[in-house]
């Protein structure tokens, strides 16, 4: 767990000091500031790697990082990554697949919390590493990371967003930025809650 104590960043503080989760556009101009340039695969977090298709189909390159685990977040035969377990049954890879498609619609929030505890069991031994990825890791992909790092590391979405995209070109779509918004929310009630304690 991340330390509570935390810099807020800049331009996201009300006059009291407290954090409040930006709006879709502010989220948009954080996501596009200083933005690494995109390649297929990047160390995003101390033994986590996002990456796309081609990274997730590369045996050889899978096994020179040292994968033990994988998280794909776009699961399924219809214009998505369709790995699967078996495909990896050469390899000592614990897999874990995501069905869901990189469409303002879809509801990727549902899988939140249980990718969340995918990587945070996965990350419990410092001997793990895992690849998260889904056709071009930056949507699916990215979004589930974010939501770890938000449910699990007590960061905030501004702050989870600047730790990835300082070493990932990422993109979610704006209906993944929405739900991510409104865990944030949820989160930072929590947490509010928890330290006024009861009334």
């Amino acid at each position: 767990m991340a330390s509570s104590s935390r810099t807020r960043q800049g331009g996201h503080c009300s006059t009291a000091g407290e954090y409040a989760t930006p709006g879709s556009y502010e989220l948009d101009k954080i996501l596009n500031r200083g933005s690494v340039a995109y390649t297929h695969v990047n160390q995003v977090w101390p033994n986590v790697y996002i990456g796309d298709e081609q990274t997730a189909r590369d045996k050889h390159n899978l096994r020179r990082l040292g994968i033990t685990h994988i998280l794909n977040a776009a699961e399924g035969t219809w214009n998505n990554v369709d790995t699967g377990a078996g495909y990896y049954g050469d390899m000592e890879v614990v897999y874990y697949g995501v069905v869901a498609e990189d469409v303002t619609t879809f509801d990727l929030s549902q899988y939140f919390y249980s990718a969340a505890r995918f990587i945070e069991e996965t990350l419990r031994n410092p001997q793990n590493k895992l690849l998260v990825h889904c056709v071009m890791g930056r949507s699916r992909s990215a979004t589930l990371f974010l939501a770890f790092l938000m449910i699990c590391e007590n960061m905030t979405l501004v702050e989870a967003i600047e730790q990835v995209k300082s070493h990932r070109r990422i993109i979610p779509n704006w209906g993944f930025l929405k739900q991510l918004r409104e865990l944030d929310m949820d989160l930072q009630g929590s947490r509010t809650s928890r330290e006024s304690g009861p009334v």
